[in-house]
């Protein structure tokens, strides 16, 4: 439906520059959405006369929600083209934010953060599949690298915006300027993205059709390996977003303030991990990454493991832990979407769905795990990022095996 090599050739820096952006407030709408109300908790609890591991779950809520509209706007964004979609579930975002400004009831709360996530998931989606539709196969991974910069300054912003923002105006403001920045990304989406992909009718949206699709998909097993190995590798920083309001601000007694400038740190980790990635891509192929990024991580969670049970950590070890941690991410995240994506090009809208929806799943699983079991200690926090490191390693030893005919994206 495109021609991505023409669309490269023919773009100038300036269009080049502002498509990035673009797409990147599009990815960024979500982890905005995730932190910026996370040293609001204490607050949230206060207010809806609930605890604090309650109110974390509006954080599963929406991890949930966000891995199941993926699903939904796959086949959406490959029947109706990428921007009708996007703009429908902009909106369902919008009214979701504005009911979370004056919500009194937990359990409303929990509902509402679920329909801000399926709206939300939109504009992941839909980024997704546009970076696949207008640019090379080879050169998906450096953009994921860039898109990671603009989606890396949601982590150092969010937080650190929030914790103002709580201290001084209370978390229902919160909740205002994700609805105001919902507004935002809604117009300048609509008039700044082309059309990148045409609506394809011969999609159908029956059950059936659509889940024979998804099947399909799944079969390929380039796609099975990196998405799952990136998937749950991945979901360590889920469990680490869902526990550390309780780590920081329950477990070390920070305040809001002191919390948001600490998960602006740890994001830098994320943001210079994934910039590295995009020079060691001109030396390294993105397999070659992706194994030594999750080697590094199984060892990093090990040594974290070890000094969690012995009672190590205080608050800069743990810092210090995660910040490496997270760096492994930094490179492995973009390597291994632009693996699973390489093998499809008509239907790179469901492709990118069914990635993120597994992604989402698995976040939303860890983030569960965390409610339960994070309370008093760092260990139950670092036993799940340690399982999920090993696993992801597992996978992706195992699936490359099966891999006959791997579709490359450098060299």
């Amino acid at each position: 439906m495109t021609d991505p090599e023409m669309e490269v050739t023919e773009m100038s820096k300036s269009k080049y520059i502002k498509l990035i952006l673009i797409l990147g407030s599009l990815t960024a709408l979500g982890p905005f959405s995730i932190d910026m109300y996370l040293p609001g908790f204490a607050g949230i609890a206060r207010d809806l006369n609930t605890s604090v591991a309650n109110v974390s779950m509006t954080l599963s809520s929406y991890f949930i929600g966000i891995s199941a509209g993926q699903l939904l706007y796959g086949p959406l964004l490959d029947r109706f083209g990428r921007k009708k979609p996007l703009f429908i579930g902009l909106l369902v975002y919008i009214f979701a934010s504005l009911g979370c400004i004056f919500v009194q009831d937990i359990d409303i709360f929990i509902g509402l953060r679920f329909i801000q996530a399926v709206g939300s998931c939109a504009a992941t989606v839909a980024s997704i599949a546009m970076v696949r539709d207008l640019f090379p196969v080879k050169d998906i991974p450096k953009v994921f690298s860039m898109l990671m910069l603009v989606v890396g300054l949601s982590p150092m912003l969010a937080p650190t915006i929030g914790g103002y923002v709580t201290a001084d105006y209370g978390w229902h403001t919160v909740f205002f300027i994700l609805m105001y920045m919902g507004i935002v990304i809604l117009i300048a989406s609509q008039i700044v993205l082309p059309n990148s992909y045409l609506p394809d009718t011969s999609i159908s949206l029956k059950p059936k059709p659509i889940i024979n699709n998804f099947l399909n998909i799944i079969k390929e097993p380039q796609f099975y390996t990196y998405a799952f190995a990136g998937a749950i590798a991945f979901s360590g920083l889920f469990t680490y977003v869902a526990a550390s309001p309780i780590l920081f601000m329950d477990i070390f007694k920070v305040d809001a303030k002191t919390y948001g400038w600490i998960f602006a740190f740890m994001s830098l980790s994320f943001i210079g991990a994934s910039q590295l990635n995009s020079l060691l891509l001109k030396k390294f192929t993105s397999e070659q990454m992706i194994f030594g990024a999750l080697i590094s991580q199984a060892f990093v969670s090990i040594l974290f493991l070890i000094l969690a049970i012995n009672n190590y950590l205080g608050l800069y070890e743990t810092i210090g832990m995660l910040f490496l941690f997270l760096a492994c991410l930094g490179i492995s995240n973009p390597n291994t979407a632009g693996l699973t994506l390489a093998p499809f090009s008509r239907n790179a809208g469901s492709a990118s769905a069914l990635m993120g929806a597994i992604q989402l799943g698995l976040g939303a699983f860890a983030s569960f795990a965390v409610g339960i079991f994070v309370q008093n200690s760092v260990l139950p926090m670092v036993i799940i990022m340690t399982t999920s490191t090993l696993l992801a390693l597992i996978i992706l030893i195992v699936g490359k095996k099966r891999i006959k005919a791997a579709v490359l994206i450098n060299r």
